[in-house]
């Protein structure tokens, strides 16, 4: 049992209770989900109770050393590929009252944040802790058509962040989305990690991938993990590898799924480039995914769509160099030619960056190993130190008034 203060600075000996709050948990496979399951592993593992709050789907069974709780939700999944969970739900804030969290930490300030804010009226108030994940400013500019619903959405999520008690931002980067919706207060940048191990995967895991896609005699392996989404700017990986064809013999492995999966392996074929492409899929075995990762030469992820890129720094555990956009979000904390590879965003670019970096073999490999030294954070000291401000948080919180915005620097 350890010692934690009480709101109010008094001390007691008990562990504190967090609620995780997010629109997406397993089976639903993304980054914030992942991000989320990390956060509840190691939280209740090393430092307190951890419950996940997170929309209902079918047929799913929560086997987890934390709770889950999961409350009605309905299915978009077809459009946006997710569920989206039922905020009116009279039952599930009766359950949530009762918890009696010490401190509630958002993942998605829509849903989760209706949420919160409703257990804020009707029962003790507690710090609320948002972390901002993704450019919602550019999803929203995106799905919304109409100019009157885009003005509404951006209002709605600019008033959920500023409704939370403290913001956390993963990467500097990423805080520039909230400037564009309109939050203009303080924030703390709280680096996502990786459940990875320093290290490549068992050799015989490595092999079982080679066999499986005929990777032992194809050259060079690119590999690229992530949603089978347009915005992932998979296209650019295509259009670059269709010019470096004709002067290099390699392979790329794109492993993840996602609504325009069809359309990629359309493109593809298109391009001439379906001998040289393999779509694994969606692949739910962390180790498998590790030796996908172990299994290859150079990760291509220019996305300038992610905030953080959880999987630059899966790479990196296993001594995988990535090429990535130069000024992206996933590129912040990585020095061109150093600890990975820059490039700007055009096909032309990236081709020349990838010709570049498999032309020395053995400078590929010290990018690699220099990744693992400096890129890469486990989820486990990344909790750590969420956990820490958990506490300070708890022990020095008192309820503010509504906009008002303390300074949350530390």
């Amino acid at each position: 049992m350890q010692m934690v203060c009480n709101r109010g600075g008094s001390k007691r000996d008990m562990r504190l209770k967090i609620g995780l709050f997010n629109e997406s948990f397993p089976p639903t496979i993304d980054g914030v989900s992942n991000t989320v399951f990390n956060y509840a592993w190691y939280l209740q593992k090393n430092h307190c109770d951890c419950t996940v709050v997170t929309p209902k789907y079918p047929n799913v069974t929560d086997d987890y050393p934390f709770r889950v709780y999961r409350y009605p939700s309905f299915d978009i999944s077809r459009r946006l590929g997710y569920r989206v969970g039922n905020v009116l739900s009279v039952k599930m804030l009766r359950d949530l009252r009762a918890e009696q969290f010490d401190l509630i930490h958002i993942h998605s300030p829509f849903a989760s944040s209706v949420i919160a804010s409703e257990l804020q009226r009707f029962s003790h108030k507690v710090p609320v802790v948002l972390t901002y994940h993704t450019k919602f400013d550019i999803d929203i500019a995106k799905r919304v058509k109409s100019a009157v619903v885009r003005k509404a959405a951006m209002k709605f999520l600019k008033h959920n962040i500023y409704a939370a008690s403290e913001i956390w931002s993963v990467t500097e980067a990423a805080a520039e989305s909230m400037r564009n919706v309109g939050y203009h207060g303080d924030y703390i940048v709280m680096e996502n990690g990786t459940d990875f191990p320093k290290g490549s995967a068992p050799e015989q895991s490595v092999e079982r991938i080679r066999t499986m896609y005929n990777l032992q005699h194809c050259g060079l392996t690119f590999l690229f993990v992530g949603r089978m989404m347009w915005y992932k700017n998979t296209r650019l990986i295509f259009d670059a590898l269709q010019l470096l064809k004709p002067e290099l013999a390699f392979k790329l492995v794109l492993v993840g799924d996602g609504a325009d999966r069809a359309a990629m392996e359309q493109y593809v074929r298109q391009i001439g480039l379906a001998d040289r492409v393999e779509f694994a899929g969606a692949v739910n075995d962390r180790e498998q995914v590790r030796a996908f990762f172990s299994a290859a030469d150079l990760f291509l992820f220019p996305s300038t769509y992610d905030t953080s890129g959880l999987v630059v720094k899966e790479a990196a555990a296993c001594a995988l160099p990535s090429v990535l956009v130069q000024g992206s979000c996933a590129a912040e904390g990585v020095t061109d030619g150093v600890s990975g590879f820059l490039c700007a965003e055009n096909a032309a670019a990236l081709a020349k960056t990838i010709r570049q970096a498999v032309a020395d073999r053995q400078k590929l490999q010290m990018v690699g190993h220099a990744a693992q030294q400096t890129v890469y954070l486990s989820w486990e000291d990344a909790v750590a130190k969420a956990y820490d401000r958990y506490e300070y948080l708890v022990c020095n919180w008192q309820k503010p008034l509504p906009y008002q915005k303390r300074s949350i620097n530390s």
